[in-house]
């Protein structure tokens, strides 16, 4: 429950406990750097109190539990022994760990014996017998027959046998334990551990089967979950149980999960009890429906086996852990409650937002975004997308003319029809249409609309992430531009803190149509600069006005560029030009030369540049140097940023009033003299031509 980001913890095998964020402000992801050590070893369960998320419980093989200090990063060793004479524990090579949902000081931790800490494994008692079938390994058939003591690595780097494996107290009922063994029985104490109830069968179930997970339910005191894995038989099917008499009956939930794939964990939502998550060998699956009927979650989710399953309830993440040594996160799993039959018949939904949406400025530590210049030895993994993330689900796909004809084609061959050519008419229109879009309209309180993104138009769930910001003023591109590593990124100014609207429509032929009822959200800052901007409504007004005067500069620079290219046609289409006054070649270079000054007064001066000397700000530089040294902070706009600003604001007037006399009327005027000259085309104007 670390804030504002929730960390994740796990253990791997060969390669210790850690922990790490689920997320960062740093540009470069979740990096090394970001992840540490809670216990070395072989790395196995971690529980963390939910009041104070320093402190950390980790294990590693056999019961090797510490308390690790995140804040300190020291470790206390508080694994619970047997008493004088009593016989030796037999933990498992995983042994479970959990606190207790009545108290974060209070851990239960298992052997073949359940045990009990009130004051965070200072101190243990045991609450149990031996709650396992006590057989002896060495008198249990391996491959067919029971081996010699001498045997190469006779029980060497295993589990003892006989021991807990599962493990879940109630949070409807303190008190209420489930323990499952690696023999498959599952006890049930209704008092604390006083009594135990004993189930040695379950429908459907093989005998002896290792219980690989229990969950109570978070909504129903008689309601507990169980999942078995056989696969150390050959047995690979998956076994998923549910019962509402708190273990005495069962039924199986495992409904159409496939035929080949244990299951190994499993997951209640604390919202839907209907809505659950199950871990198998082959991914992670869900369902809506109380285990009737199961989906695989994909979206990025390898096929491989899901060890693990956590979520966190203040985020609404489902967290995934796997035997590849890695974790996956679903953020804002939320859509998942509300996709019911009735809703996936709905032509789109657009669906309700997180409540937390942080605004922050994203920090470069590394000096560039991602490995920077760290290397293929560097890992780093991507952060979830920045600001407001929209989900929406459309039923079916927005086809081009060209699209359906296609798809109604091919429905038309199976069924052993003829299909019908189209019209020239029908073929033009499908080359002439625009690509159908969806388009997300983010407006503020007041309905200006402040941003619009365009979105996969395919049937099915989808995730825009809109990054908080205005639209660039960056003139448009048509494709995208490869920038270097070191380039900013076009980027509009930061909205403010407010609520703000998203509207889900479909663009076909030129026009906007809404799809689904509009969504409500807002925004709310971190908070991590030292010196916040004192007035953000009077920053927001700087960096708009400076947008606004970003607008004029680039695109007169890119106008100037274009003249450029004009001009050079020109030149080259004069000396292809018999009838052409060789005044005019005279008149273009002087237009040239004029272009060419302004240029200086915009982009700066490229002669001092190419030798290495020092060049005075051009109009262009100053106004880059407001937008890259503002518009990604929290602090306030610098006097120098004003000032730059201010003679940037002066300076342009003059300039742009030139820029375009020379374009609409000096530069127009010689394209006109060359049109009359019979000059072959060049760009920025059209030929005339009369019949003789």
């Amino acid at each position: 429950n670390s804030k504002p980001f929730y960390f994740v913890y796990g253990g791997t095998q060969d390669n210790n406990s850690m922990g790490g964020p689920s997320r960062t402000t740093s540009m470069n992801g979740i990096s090394n750097y970001d992840w540490f050590i809670t216990q070395g070893g072989d790395g196995f369960w971690s529980a963390i109190d939910p009041t104070d998320p320093n402190i950390v419980y980790s294990e590693y093989q056999h019961g090797g539990l510490t308390r690790f200090d995140r804040k300190s990063g020291e470790a206390t060793a508080i694994q619970p022994l047997e008493g004088s004479g009593e016989p030796g524990l037999r933990w498992n090579w995983d042994s479970p760990l959990i606190i207790s949902p009545h108290s974060h000081t209070r851990l239960y931790f298992a052997a073949n014996r359940l045990f009990r800490s009130d004051d965070r494994g200072d101190s243990w008692r045991a609450i149990s017998p031996d709650l396992t079938r006590q057989l002896d390994r060495n008198q249990l058939k391996v491959m067919g027959r029971i081996w010699s003591i001498d045997a190469v690595a006779k029980n060497a780097s295993t589990s003892f046998f006989g021991n807990i494996v599962a493990l879940d107290e109630s949070r409807k009922a303190e008190g209420l334990l489930y323990v499952g063994t690696d023999d498959g029985l599952i006890q049930v104490s209704e008092d604390g551990g006083g009594a135990w109830r004993k189930q040695a069968s379950f429908p459907g179930v093989p005998d002896m089967t290792y219980v690989s997970d229990l969950q109570a339910s978070k909504h129903d005191a008689g309601v507990v979950y169980a999942a078995f894995d056989n696969h150390k038989m050959g047995d690979f099917k998956p076994y998923l149980l549910k019962s509402t008499d708190r273990g005495r009956t069962w039924t199986s939930i495992a409904g159409d999960l496939p035929a080949r794939g244990s299951v190994y964990a499993l997951a209640e939502d604390h919202v839907d009890p209907q809505l659950l998550f199950a871990g198998t060998e082959f991914g992670v699956f869900f369902t809506i429906d109380g285990g009737k009927k199961w989906t695989q979650l994909k979206g990025g989710m390898p096929v491989i086996a899901v060890r693990d399953l956590a979520i966190q309830e203040r985020e609404n993440d489902l967290v995934v852990a796997t035997f590849g040594r890695g974790f996956y996160v679903l953020d804002d799993y939320t859509p998942l409650r509300r996709a019911t039959p009735a809703l996936l018949e709905q032509e789109a939904v657009l669906f309700p937002l997180d409540d937390r949406i942080w605004m922050y400025h994203a920090s470069q530590p590394l000096g560039l975004p991602e490995k920077a210049f760290q290397g293929d030895s560097f890992f780093t993994a991507p952060n979830p997308p920045y600001g407001a993330v929209f989900t929406y689900y459309l039923k079916d796909e927005l086809k081009t003319r060209k699209k359906a004809r296609l798809a109604t084609e091919k429905e038309t061959v199976e069924t052993g029809g003829d299909v019908s050519y189209p019209s020239w008419e029908a073929l033009r229109e499908e080359q002439r249409e625009e690509e159908p879009a969806i388009v997300l309209t983010v407006a503020d309180e007041e309905g200006n609309v402040v941003r619009r993104l365009t979105a996969p138009a395919e049937a099915g769930l989808h995730r825009v992430a809109w990054d908080l910001r205005f639209p660039p003023a960056n003139p448009v591109q048509l494709k995208a531009v490869e920038l270097s590593i070191f380039a900013d990124r076009p980027r509009g100014p930061m909205v403010a803190p407010a609520t703000y609207t998203v509207t889900l429509g479909k663009l076909v032929d030129g026009k906007l149509t809404p799809l689904a009822e509009p969504q409500s959200f807002t925004p709310k800052p971190l908070g991590l600069a030292v010196l916040p901007a004192a007035d953000t409504a009077a920053e927001l007004d700087f960096q708009r006005k400076t947008a606004r005067l970003q607008r004029a500069v680039l695109g007169a620079a890119q106008a100037a560029g274009e003249a450029q290219v004009r001009i050079d046609h020109i030149k080259k289409a004069l000396l292809e030009t018999p009838d052409a006054d060789p005044k005019l070649g005279e008149e273009v270079r002087a237009i040239e030369a004029r272009l060419r000054d302004l240029d200086v007064a915009l982009n700066g001066d490229p002669v001092r540049t190419r030798y290495n000397e020092p060049v005075p700000a051009a109009i262009v530089d100053r106004v880059q140097t407001v937008v890259g040294g503002h518009w990604a902070a929290s602090s306030g706009a610098t006097a120098s940023h004003r000032e730059s600003y201010r003679i940037a604001s002066q300076e342009f007037g003059p300039v742009l009033e030139r820029l375009r006399k020379l374009i609409e009327e000096d530069l127009e005027g010689l394209e006109s003299k060359l049109e009359a000259a019979g000059a072959p085309w060049t760009p920025g104007r059209v030929p005339r031509w009369t019949a003789e």
